[in-house]
């Protein structure tokens, strides 16, 4: 059964009457829960992975109301995700990106390389630009926003598991140019992993073994990548960007 208010299950979340979309679902075929009964040809297996409990019961309403989907299994973590798309073999799993231990993104790599005919559509609350690059670099086809229609979710379920790649517009504007080029180079990272702990240049020198001079010189390339003008800013804007996390 549905939620009774799918609104409060997912904030943000918008939901129309879900009548006319069950009644245009494909009627052709038998649904079953997530107890490894075999399911009809046609039925899409769907895969939750989100540690937020009131946002899985909202994906389980309506990902069940549905006559051509179902929910086999819902994880509350990326290590989770893992364990149970090696279990279940679902053809789109829903990945949150920030969970405990096991990121989103490591999560989708992982699952990708054991599982590439498993689709991943990212939902998250995150739309910076270094998180979608991460993600889709992963192998996520698809990377939406938790604020969107559930009537674009379900579209995009359909899309990935018929093989296609689902980036709405408002991503797609987001999308960097170059997907596989990160915005920082690893030196750089690391170093702006430490400013964002606090450290000093003296500090970071000692830490990664370098010259106070070599810091100084990464951090102005950092800034100036970043747009900023001093190291505050510097960790907002990465922060925002999904760069780092603080």
């Amino acid at each position: 059964m549905f939620p009774s208010n799918l609104q409060e299950a997912i904030p943000g979340l918008l939901v129309y009457n879900l009548s006319p979309v069950m009644q245009a679902s494909p009627p052709n075929a038998l649904r079953t829960n997530a107890g490894g009964k075999a399911l009809e040809s046609g039925i899409i297996r769907v895969l939750i992975a989100d540690d937020h409990p009131v946002v899985c019961l909202g994906l389980l309403g309506i990902i069940n109301g549905q006559r051509d989907m179902t929910v086999v299994g819902q994880a509350r973590s990326g290590t989770e995700a893992v364990a149970l798309a090696r279990k279940h073999s679902p053809d789109v799993i829903l990945m949150d990106l920030r969970m405990p231990g096991m990121s989103g993104v490591e999560a989708t790599a992982a699952i990708r390389a054991e599982r590439p005919a498993s689709a991943v559509i990212v939902l998250t609350t995150y739309q910076g630009d270094e998180d979608i690059r991460k993600a889709l670099a992963a192998g996520a086809q698809s990377y939406l926003l938790k604020g969107m229609s559930h009537l674009k979710l379900l579209e995009a379920i359909r899309s990935v598991g018929s093989g296609h790649q689902y980036l709405p517009r408002n991503i797609r504007n987001i999308v960097p140019e170059k997907l596989n080029r990160p915005a920082l180079s690893p030196r750089e990272l690391d170093i702006l992993r430490l400013i964002v702990k606090g450290l000093s240049n003296q500090e970071i020198s000692e830490a990664l073994n370098i010259t106070r001079g070599t810091v100084k010189w990464h951090v102005n390339i950092i800034l100036r990548r970043l747009g900023v003008s001093d190291r505050t800013q510097a960790v907002v804007v990465a922060a925002q960007r999904g760069i780092v996390e603080i």
